[in-house]
Formats: structure tokens, C-alpha cells, sequence
């Protein structure tokens, strides 16, 4: 199998995880840019990475490189994806892809002139478990499917100059854990939710804290998601449909559910995939629509989900200082 030559932009915690990943699946990290050269340096010495940037246009302006790994505070996303389509690199980048939908839009518009890949790190789309539940919703063993209710809940410590909090960083539980819950809602809904209703808990920046949000589509499927900032609560997830409902603990790298077959009480549980391996099957994913040409169907699903986000912040007047 070809292998492809990895760039990572932003090298950081999360992408120590990756490189990890990608080492795992016998690919080749070929070189890592950072805005400065002795942390790029540091990276590249524990990964043993040969070509090192101190910046990041440097490390897009490497010709030998396929396929780039954005992992920067998702307000730069949108740049750093558009310069590496500009160099034809595909791109990987992590979530939340963009801040807005708009700018989602020109990404999307750029790949598809270029013919290049852009995919959205979001483990919800490549989690084993999930296919697999896809699977049994759309044979009908369920039944009609007719609610999803997500809850995801952390506690960060109110500090106006903390990302979580902070607007000129695009804080807020949206596009920090809300993009979690939405791409779960959208992955197993049939299709995109023509109606949304939401409420907001602001903190005193003006970022979002809190939120609840009640999505419904044409087929009349309800999705029904809590999110807080403030307030350590389980993250689960059902599904329901008419004749059963699924329960995933811990969302968003599970490897099992229960579903419980209301008509008899039968209930069973499934198990797939292995939580540590979360990056890798985005690697992999990523590798087969590069190399085998593989339709990238998520990126559509992100698209749908940034522009709930963009629905959500429009009912309840969440801005960034930046927009």
C-alpha cells in the first residue's frame, strides 16, 4: 500500500495523539510546523520527525507532503485550511472544522475545484459502534426511528480568559462540546433538521455556557440536546426508535451499546472497535479517501452541522468579537 507523507500543523496535546495514531498504522509523519521552531523541534525529536518548520507556512510550502493535520484553537482553522488547499495538500483538521458556516463554505467550494480532501477529526463519524448501529436502525429492528436524546456535561472553572469562555477564541459549549452531541443527532438522524428551537445560558463574556436545543425534520425524528460548561452530567446518548432504544455511555469514543427490544423485554448488547484506536480509524478513513478514492461522506454531515451551530447562535445572539 502507498504510504502517504503526514504533515501536522500545530503541534500540541491533541496532536501528540494523532502522531501516535498515525505511527500506529504504519504511515509516515514526514514533518511538523509550529509558529515556534523549539517546540516544532521538541515534537519532532520525540516522533522522530525529519523535516521541522518554525512556521507554518514553511511546513505547507513542503512539496513532498500529502495530506496536512490542522490541530490549532479552531479560530484558525479556517485559515490554515484554506492555505493548505491553495498548496493542493488534503487536509485533515480537527474539530470544530470551522467557527461558522460561511467560511465552511469556501472550504468545501475551494476542495471541490481542487479535487483535494477535507475532512473534519470528528470521532462520532468513525467509531466503529456507530456503523455498526446504523446498521441495525436502517434494517428495521427498531422501527421507525423517532427520538435522540444527547447529554453532555463538564465543569470548567469560570475564567473570562480561559478558550472555553473567552469570544475572541470562539468559546462557548457549542463549538467546544456541542460539536460532539449535533454530529451524533445528525450521523443517525435521516435527514437534516428544517427545525430548531434553543436556549442559552450566557457566561458574562457573551459566550455560551449552557445550551438546549430541540431539532426535528421532515421525517418528524426529534433530537433533544443538553450542554453545559458548568455542571458535570453523564454523556449519554439514546436513540429510539418504535420498537426499541439504543444506550451509548461515554459517546464519544464507545466501543459498546445496549439496546433494549421494548416489545419483549429482550436486551442486548454490542460491542465493536476499541476506544484508544479513535484516531486511528480517522487516519485510516482518511488514507481511504486519498488513496482509494473512497466517497468522504462526512464532510457533508459537517456542512449540515455547522450550520445548525449557526442557527443555534442566531436564535440566541452568540457572537465572537472576530466575525
Amino acid at each position: 500500500m502507498t504510504q502517504l507523507n503526514w504533515g501536522i500543523l500545530g503541534p500540541g496535546i491533541i496532536a501528540k495523539e494523532f502522531a501516535n495514531a498515525i505511527i500506529d498504522v504504519n504511515g509516515k509523519i514526514a514533518a511538523v510546523g509550529a509558529r515556534n521552531l523549539e517546540k516544532a523541534q521538541r515534537f519532532a525529536n520525540e516522533y522522530n520527525i525529519d523535516r521541522v518548520y518554525g512556521s507554518y507556512e514553511d511546513l505547507l510550502n513542503d512539496d513532498d507532503l500529502d495530506i496536512i493535520y490542522i490541530a490549532t484553537p479552531h479560530t484558525f482553522h479556517y485559515e490554515w485550511i484554506m492555505e493548505s488547499l491553495k498548496r493542493n495538500k488534503h487536509v485533515l483538521c480537527e474539530k470544530s472544522i470551522t467557527v461558522n458556516g460561511g467560511q465552511l463554505k469556501e472550504i468545501v467550494d475551494l476542495a471541490t475545484e481542487k479535487n483535494l480532501i477535507v475532512a473534519e477529526a470528528m470521532t462520532i463519524y468513525h467509531m466503529p459502534i456507530y456503523k455498526k448501529l446504523r446498521n441495525i436502525l436502517d434494517s428495521g429492528q427498531l422501527g421507525k426511528l423517532n427520538m435522540i436524546q444527547v447529554s453532555h456535561g463538564s465543569y470548567k472553572e469560570p475564567d473570562p480568559s480561559n478558550r472555553f469562555f473567552n469570544p475572541d477564541l470562539a468559546g462557548g459549549a457549542m463549538l467546544d462540546i456541542g460539536t460532539y452531541a449535533l454530529s451524533l443527532s445528525r450521523y443517525f438522524l435521516s435527514g437534516q433538521p428544517n427545525e430548531v428551537l434553543t436556549t442559552v445560558k450566557k457566561f458574562e463574556t457573551g459566550v455560551d455556557e449552557q445550551v438546549g436545543i430541540l431539532l426535528k425534520n421532515e421525517a418528524n425524528e426529534m433530537a433533544v440536546i443538553s450542554l453545559t460548561l458548568r455542571a458535570i452530567m453523564p454523556k449519554n446518548v439514546i436513540i429510539a426508535g418504535e420498537k426499541g432504544f439504543i444506550l451509548v455511555e461515554d459517546y464519544q469514543r464507545p466501543t459498546k451499546a445496549t439496546i433494549t427490544f421494548t416489545e419483549d423485554g429482550h436486551v442486548e448488547v454490542i460491542e465493536e472497535g476499541e476506544a484508544e484506536k479513535a484516531f486511528q480509524y480517522e487516519v485510516e478513513a482518511m488514507n481511504n479517501y486519498v488513496l482509494n478514492k473512497n466517497e468522504n461522506h462526512t464532510l457533508k454531515l459537517s456542512v449540515d452541522v455547522m450550520n445548525l451551530i449557526d442557527e443555534v447562535r442566531k436564535q440566541s445572539g452568540v457572537s465572537y468579537s472576530f466575525e
